[in-house]
């Protein structure tokens, strides 16, 4: 392949996946020199260690800013997005983020990306092995590329898990409210797997506020409320204050209390 026509099929890529497709009797020395001399020519912008970003043309090298999504996902092939960047892959973000975050068997420091930040997470303990690992996860594609996420399902559990990831409760909410539909039973099987109270309980109160939307029958919230806390407990950390849900045994923030369908809201 030229080296244009590689350019314009991966605007991010690898020194590994250059050298295999470029050079392959040269191997990363000669691709390596054929990348400093882009380089040098203002065609190309290293990103780290052996990962590189195509500068559009008539772009200044200083200027350009290369896509967060498509360096994680080139600095970890096996990452899976989660929290608002999974939001943003299935198209549900309500709210413009500057983190990103995809689960990693390895790990690695955050990567700062010009003004964003990528953070490289240890999959959550319940998810580590297989076949958990991807469940509730699917493909999307981005940019011509095939990347991994949390799905719905997954996304809504893991933001109740942790909030912070997403830009606090509330974004979570709006955006979780968007999705066009959620597997129930997917859902349940998540929940099972981290059999955590509060989550159930998060779930539950959210699935109740939004029922009509993802027709959500008695039976369904019947069994999520056996799962939840005996007692009230705050869904946040270190979080004061708040207002109790009763049937959840969860204090909620009242930012969260008038969110929901018209016929759901509380008094």
């Amino acid at each position: 392949m030229k080296t244009i026509d590689f350019f314009n099929t991966r605007p991010v890529f690898s020194l590994n996946e250059a050298a295999e497709i470029l050079a392959p009797r040269g191997g990363r020395s000669a691709t390596l020199a054929r990348l400093k001399y882009h380089m040098k020519g203002g065609r190309l912008k290293p990103v780290t260690r052996g990962v590189y970003a195509v500068v559009p043309p008539g772009v200044p090298v200083e200027s350009f800013q290369p896509d967060p999504f498509l360096t994680a996902a080139t600095v970890r092939p096996d990452g899976i997005f989660s929290h608002h960047s999974a939001l943003e892959l299935l198209g549900a973000a309500h709210s413009v983020w500057q983190g990103y975050t995809l689960y990693t068997e390895r790990r690695r420091r955050p990567l700062r990306v010009n003004s964003s930040e990528i953070h490289f997470l240890d999959p959550p303990g319940p998810m580590r092995k297989e076949p958990y690992r991807k469940l509730g996860t699917r493909r999307v594609e981005y940019r011509g590329k095939l990347l991994q996420t949390t799905g719905p399902e997954r996304t809504l559990v893991e933001g109740f898990r942790g909030p912070e990831r997403l830009g606090g409760l509330p974004e979570l909410v709006e955006s979780a409210s968007g999705f066009s539909v959620l597997d129930l039973d997917l859902l349940q099987e998540i929940l099972q797997c981290y059999d955590t109270a509060n989550l159930w309980a998060a779930t539950g109160w959210f699935l109740e506020r939004f029922r009509e939307s993802f027709h959500v029958t008695g039976a369904v919230l019947d069994r999520l409320a056996q799962h939840g806390p005996r007692a009230p407990q705050y869904l946040e950390r270190n979080r004061r204050g708040g207002v109790l849900a009763a049937r959840w045994n969860l204090l909620l923030p009242k930012a969260l209390i008038n969110m929901g369908e018209p016929d759901e809201h509380q008094p």
